[in-house]
């Protein structure tokens, strides 16, 4: 999680660049500096994931880069960029990402679906991550991890994008630094997912494995997540994980329920989005208002 140290303006190392040593521009993937916030660097956030450190995320629905800058700032571990359900596109992402990495947190973007060209676009504009809707078999399983890495896998080459640095990265350094920090995530929410999570969640390339509730509630014919048919699948999701020795990402509405989920072993979660959180705060907000001018007699004081 990240530290409080005095402020500073920008971003800046921890430890000394070798930009400013007159070398090639390389992140050490140390600790860095945004704002007043000093975390790991965001290209550490799959070595964090696997080593099941607690990180905290949320999603992104409103294309702007602003919710993006102020999550970091706010020292945030990452943000899910969302493609599936909010309408961004390529262009929007791609700004996204760069604000993600002005902040120093991790961009992950959800995908809208499983194709392998969706997927490079987002590895292309500097994604540290993806996380892969509706993954319900092994062929899928493998195939998001093909698409995610160069060596063993089918992702296509480019060095002249944002994740190669503009052309500034050698081939082979690219391909190695990039396999190493990738982050390939699956959703699981499908019922059918279930009869193979096992082998599913054992997928050499996918790194964890995140819990989809919601669509799983909704496939099963729940009245909510708390009832006992979804209870039991996150349960079974819960157990493959651990089994192959992945980290769990669950959304979460709490503190609490966060505290539940990491009793059972999750480690990674993402707290509502960008407009839940305003929503919420604004709804207080706007009770809080309601109740300061109003009046004995129950009418409400126009300030007007």
């Amino acid at each position: 999680m990240a530290d409080r140290r005095p402020a500073c303006n920008g971003l800046g190392q921890a430890t000394p660049s070798p930009l400013s040593q007159g070398g090639p521009y390389r992140w050490p993937g140390g600790t860095a500096v945004s704002g007043d916030i000093v975390r790991p660097h965001f290209s550490s956030f799959r070595r964090r994931f696997a080593a099941r450190q607690a990180v905290v995320g949320t999603f992104i629905k409103t294309p702007t880069t602003h919710a993006t800058e102020i999550f970091g700032a706010l020292g945030y571990d990452f943000v899910v960029i969302d493609e599936e359900h909010a309408p961004i596109d390529r262009a929007m992402t791609d700004v996204m990402l760069l604000a993600a990495r002005a902040g120093n947190l991790a961009g992950i973007v959800r995908v809208s679906s499983d194709d392998p060209a969706k997927i490079l676009s987002c590895l292309d504009c500097g994604a540290a991550g993806v996380l892969v809707p509706h993954v319900a078999t092994v062929e899928k399983a493998r195939a998001v991890a093909a698409a995610a890495r160069y060596r063993g896998g089918r992702r296509g080459y480019s060095g002249s994008s944002r994740a190669g640095a503009y052309g500034g990265t050698p081939v082979w350094s690219l391909v190695d630094e990039q396999d190493a920090s990738v982050c390939a995530i699956a959703m699981i929410e499908d019922p059918e997912a279930l009869d193979h999570i096992d082998a599913i969640a054992a997928v050499d390339g996918i790194h964890g494995v995140f819990i989809g509730r919601g669509d799983l509630t909704v496939a099963l014919g729940a009245k909510s997540s708390a009832d006992a048919s979804v209870k039991g699948a996150v349960v079974r999701i819960i157990a493959a994980a651990k089994k192959a020795a992945k980290p769990i990402c669950v959304m979460v509405a709490s503190a609490a329920e966060a505290k539940d989920f990491a009793d059972l072993g999750a480690s990674a979660f993402i707290i509502s989005s960008d407009q839940g959180q305003m929503r919420r705060a604004a709804a207080q907000t706007l009770a809080d208002f309601k109740n300061l001018v109003q009046t004995t007699d129950g009418l409400h004081v126009s300030r007007q």
